[in-house]
């Protein structure tokens, strides 16, 4: 089996929250664990052994706080109890996205880049923004996306980061290591979403690629701010591998000043914390470390082993690992404590909502956006566009919609033409056949509690006239990966391949796997124009001997496949291919490129330079 390329490689946070500490409570939850044996020193291995940490569990007749709320005072706002059956539910998601792609979610396989979907659905539908960013340089050849969510409300120069790696080794499903520090995340970023506090401060996630690598996805978003961005950044919190079933309480540099509201925290539970000097460089806290950034975080423990005091104060299992599954297959949902995973979300809450909610009650507000936000038509055709809106603080409200700045022969017309915050409405401009040609900015605006406007950008053609344009945006993928939408991190500059034109390129398959990628982007083919073309430069090389389509590469708009090419179309270089869209014209359609390997020998298929012209 070949295998895919490598790629190329103290603020103050004074804190006394106020907490009723817990009644201790005996629970009997064993777990017969089997120590793992130390990895051997060397290169090879070190800088997987940088990765994950973190673990206590609930041994048989010893004594753990009991779970349920705890709420902690932040003056007139309380952190809320996470419901950890929901981040058990996100847990028993990410086992199944593994299952379903091979055991694993390792940074560079399917199953991560279905792990990112998944937490991105959920964090885009709660009114996060949220941002794929490519690791463009520094991670494995293959690697997904750093997965970016920023909750829009709060002091945009004062950022408190809570962040957790979402890949796994190659060889487990990685539920305690990581999903564990990510499904509370995600919860808790959900959590936030649902109660809409007042933010005194913004509250950023990071859901990192390619950490079990050697931190490389939380390198290369922090080597990617500028200094003024950093500065923002008041200080970043790490959560890894916060559910071991043998595990203890673990807190990173437990005495700073960054520690203190989750070390409050788990002292209202007479927890007793200690410092994580198993973890100390190697988890994504370090990346942030080296910038001048303070860190802290949560984690319950890896390979190394509980000692008699700590079993003695903790309960679980002396001389025996944390996690006896650390970095193997059976790192599933059976891998799960409940307990420590329970304490660890609402540590999470309780130190968000003492460092970033206000203590006033918010007033309502919204967001208003339009997509697309330009339209072309000749005289006498129609453009819509949805008008999205979303709750950005307080309560959900009624926002009515009208528009401004239509020329003559031009009526917009809105269905339904009011909506309640968080929902969506149909913008439909139809022009007559007399609407004067040229280009005019409408003002979209909605009114409720408070009023927002966004532009929309009309261009109205010479009657049955055609304007020559070339419809792809960033067709050489030069310019990041906007607009284009899908697998993203298969657009770069990758070691092992090289562009046609430029230096960046999207690179689908390669992997020598079971695996698909996909790339799309949504245009409108103009009316008037009597022929479109799409032409896109192709190279395909292959590890395949046998003259079978193994792996194949299809070109569709919308469900339509309208060409095939497979292994068996391999050259020595770059091929300009191209397909007649002539039948979409006056049609708003999705491009979209896929890339189908088999279990074995891989297959590439190199795109650059697409265009969409028209005449």
């Amino acid at each position: 089996m070949v295998l895919r390329r490598l790629a190329v490689a103290g603020v103050s946070l004074a804190a006394t929250l106020q907490a009723a500490v817990l009644t201790l409570a005996p629970t009997a939850a064993a777990a017969s664990q089997t120590a793992l044996p130390p990895h051997p020193a060397g290169a090879a291995t070190a800088a997987v052994d940088r990765a994950s940490t973190g673990g206590p569990a609930t041994p048989t007749g010893q004594a753990t706080p009991v779970e349920g709320p705890v709420a902690v005072r932040t003056g007139a706002t309380e952190a809320p109890d996470i419901d950890v059956a929901k981040v058990q539910a996100h847990l028993t998601e990410l086992n199944a996205i593994a299952t379903r792609n091979g055991g694993t979610r390792k940074s560079s396989g399917q199953g991560y880049r279905d792990s990112v979907a998944y937490a991105k659905a959920k964090l885009q539908a709660a009114g996060y923004t949220v941002t794929e960013q490519p690791c463009t340089s520094g991670c494995a050849t293959g690697a997904g996306p750093n997965l970016i969510a920023e909750w829009p409300q709060g002091d945009a120069t004062k950022v408190y980061m809570f962040g957790s790696h979402l890949d796994s080794v190659g060889a487990g499903p990685g539920i305690n290591d990581n999903g564990s520090g990510s499904a509370a995340l995600l919860e808790t970023a959900l959590t936030l979403a649902q109660q809409h506090p007042a933010m005194a401060a913004r509250v950023r996630f990071g859901w990192w690629t390619d950490e079990e690598q050697g931190l490389n996805g939380s390198d290369f978003y922090v080597n990617s701010l500028s200094s003024a961005e950093r500065s923002k950044i008041k200080a970043y919190y790490n959560f890894d591998m916060i559910a071991s079933l043998n595990g203890g309480y673990f807190i990173n540099h437990v005495t700073s000043a960054a520690a203190q509201p989750m070390k409050a925290y788990w002292d209202s539970l007479g927890l007793q914390p200690e410092e994580n000097t198993e973890g100390a460089g190697r988890s994504d806290d370090y990346s942030f470390e080296q910038a001048g950034i303070p860190t802290s975080g949560y984690a319950m423990g890896a390979s190394a082993r509980k000692t008699s005091a700590q079993a003695a104060k903790w309960g679980g299992t002396a001389n025996r690992a944390y996690d006896a599954c650390y970095h193997q297959s059976c790192d599933t949902t059976g891998n799960i404590n409940t307990t420590g995973l329970n304490h660890s979300v609402d540590g999470i809450a309780a130190t968000l909502w003492k460092l970033a909610v206000a203590d006033t009650t918010p007033a309502n507000d919204f967001s208003l956006t339009a997509g697309p936000a330009t339209g072309s038509v000749d005289p006498g055709a129609s453009a819509t566009s949805t008008l999205s809106t979303a709750t950005t603080s307080g309560s959900p409200q009624t926002v009515a919609l009208s528009a401004s700045g239509a020329p003559a022969g031009v009526t917009v017309s809105f269905s339904p033409a009011s909506v309640t915050s968080g929902g969506s409405s149909t913008m439909t401009l139809a022009t007559t056949s007399s609407a004067p040609p040229g280009t005019y900015t409408l003002t979209v605006t909605g009114t409720g509690s408070v009023t927002h406007s966004t532009p929309y950008t009309l261009t109205i053609k010479g009657a049955g006239g055609c304007t020559a344009q070339q419809l792809i945006a960033n067709g050489g993928f030069e310019n990041g990966i906007t607009p284009w939408t899908g697998d993203t991190g298969a657009i770069g500059a990758h070691a092992g391949q090289s562009a046609h034109g430029g230096s960046r390129f999207a690179w689908l398959g390669g992997y020598g796997s079971s695996a698909t990628d996909t790339l799309n982007q949504a245009v409108t083919v103009p009316a008037g124009c009597s022929k479109a073309t799409l032409a896109y430069w192709l190279h395909i090389d292959t590890d395949e001997t046998d003259r079978v389509a193994y792996d194949t590469f299809k070109v569709k708009v919308g469900s339509t496949t309208l060409a095939t090419l497979s292994n068996t179309a391999a050259s020595s270089g770059y091929t300009q291919r191209t397909l007649d869209l002539t039948p979409y014209i006056g049609q708003r359609i999705t491009l979209t490129f896929t890339a189908t390997e088999d279990s074995s020998l891989q297959t590439s298929f190199v795109i650059d330079d697409a265009t969409l012209q028209t005449g």
